[in-house]
């Protein structure tokens, strides 16, 4: 049984962030959306380069009223080094978010192999509505074959261009 499904209210979701703000999906009062990006962390260098496209492409999201915020498992210190090393300072970078609430929103967990954590959950983006209602989603089992920014980009423009409605819902 899925816990993310179109057009309904997703699961509660607080982090710290590297700003040192907590921040709360409820508390987001975005235009058209908010996008949840759950990454796997520092070990991964397929996350590295999606957050960094991520990073020059914000203002774009932005532009169209989108809110976005990257989480991961990682600790405090880790994902502050994620910052720093990966230079993707213009995110909301979100930490120590934990496996029972990884599964809360559908994401896979995985067990570690040669120098990733012991366990940790895999990538995850999903597009909510200010009601906070799930309007898109999208669950890896690995970091590969993720959205392409551009293209989400214009998937945003078209949907808010012909108020395309949430799907997956029946």
């Amino acid at each position: 049984m899925k816990n993310v499904l179109p057009r309904k209210e997703v699961p509660r979701l607080i982090v710290e962030t590297t700003s040192g703000i907590q921040w709360n999906l409820r508390d987001q009062r975005p235009e058209n959306f908010t996008m949840v990006i759950f990454y796997r962390g520092l070990h991964c260098p397929v996350c590295k380069s999606y957050l960094q496209e991520l990073n020059k492409k914000i203002e774009d999201f932005r532009e169209r009223g989108v809110n976005v915020i990257c989480i991961s498992a990682n600790n405090q210190s880790l994902a502050e080094k994620t910052v720093k090393e990966w230079e993707v300072d213009n995110l909301t970078i979100g930490y120590d978010f934990n496996t029972e609430d990884a599964r809360k929103w559908d994401l896979y967990v995985s067990e570690g192999i040669n120098d990733e954590p012991e366990v940790f959950f895999e990538p995850g983006l999903f597009l909510i509505k200010p009601d906070n209602t799930l309007y898109s989603a999208s669950i890896q089992t690995m970091p590969f074959a993720r959205p392409k920014f551009d293209e989400l980009l214009k998937a945003i423009d078209f949907l808010l261009d012909k108020d395309y409605p949430a799907r997956g819902e029946a």
